[in-house]
């Protein structure tokens, strides 16, 4: 409830047979009593600063001494990328489960809500780092980077693995040892790893060539603009206009990647939000419903309901 000794704005609401005044607290308010999502940032101890970024690596052993580890749904402002040799659990990633087990690799990019459990045991290394530390020179790596911080999973045969492994092991003492050049020496190790993670990740009968590269680069940079502008534009001229593309080119080009229309993938992107707002914080729903610029909660709540079959509320108790 709100404190009624707060300022409050004044609206005046004429009907056929009365005058009524409502009350509103203004939106400067509401807004200063959204619950936000908890966000962590790299801690200093475990991190190296400098002006050229943060980088972190740990072992899991460290992270975790003998006992489990369980971190609540959070979010991150910085890249996180968890390999895991040998161990069990379960990292939920935006709402989408996937179980730990031997070989199993993980990247998150910054904004990505998720909850991770990892039993006692465990063994492998997380990466913390944040846009900085990395940031690929060229054309090519940049276009490599993009794809592997657009998989959150990654499946590797035992073989494979150890390769990726060996490449975060040299890293790891690269970190340790901080002799000269380290800094450098550890994102020329992340040129390798990410180039051994795409070989990883390819989709069996997708095709190569200059067209399909252009078609994914448009398709990732539209993604990328949906995850830090959702809370303002929802439309899609808004993304035609940023990619200066035409409503056909940019629809051609997320029906040719993943068979949706942009106005889908828009809904999508806002749904997402909204339920990483519904579970990792006790905001309400009007509340929510500001924080994604909607002016009329009511709206926001039925368009949730289409889109999941669930109010905002029946969600947050189903799913919590």
């Amino acid at each position: 409830m709100f404190n009624l000794s707060l300022p409050r704005q004044e609206i005046r609401i004429a009907t056929a047979f009365t005058k009524k005044r409502i009350n509103y607290p203004p939106k400067s308010y509401l807004n200063s009593q959204m619950k936000k999502i908890p966000v962590k940032q790299i801690a200093p101890a475990h991190s190296e600063q400098s002006a050229a970024g943060r980088f972190s690596i740990r072992s899991l052993e460290q992270v975790m001494g003998a006992g489990d580890m369980m971190h609540e749904l959070h979010r991150h402002n910085f890249y996180f990328i968890l390999a895991v040799e040998k161990g069990s659990g379960m990292h939920e990633i935006d709402f989408v489960k996937f179980k730990v087990q031997d070989h199993s690799l993980f990247i998150l990019r910054p904004g990505q809500v998720h909850r991770l459990e990892l039993k006692a045991g465990s063994k492998g290394y997380l990466l913390e780092f944040d846009p900085a530390f990395y940031q690929p020179k060229d054309r090519i790596s940049d276009q490599r980077w993009k794809k592997a911080t657009g998989k959150n999973y990654c499946e590797v045969e035992a073989a494979r693995f150890r390769k990726l492994y060996l490449i975060l092991a040299m890293v790891f003492g690269e970190f340790t040892a901080r002799e000269e050049g380290y800094a450098e020496a550890i994102r020329a190790n992340f040129d390798l790893f990410f180039i051994e993670w795409i070989r990883q990740s390819k989709e069996p009968g997708r095709t190569s060539g200059s067209e399909n590269n252009y078609t994914q680069d448009r398709y990732e940079e539209l993604m990328r603009l949906l995850e830090t502008n959702i809370g303002t534009k929802k439309n899609v001229p808004d993304y035609t206009g940023l990619l200066n593309l035409s409503a056909y080119q940019l629809n051609a080009i997320t029906k040719t990647t993943v068979g949706k229309t942009v106005s889908e993938l828009i809904n999508e992107q806002i749904v997402l939000e909204a339920k990483r707002y519904l579970l990792a914080t006790s905001s309400q729903v009007k509340e929510i419903a500001d924080q994604l610029g909607y002016e009329d909660p009511s709206y926001f709540v039925r368009f949730f309901k289409k889109q999941t079959g669930f109010s905002p509320e029946a969600f947050r108790k189903n799913f919590k």
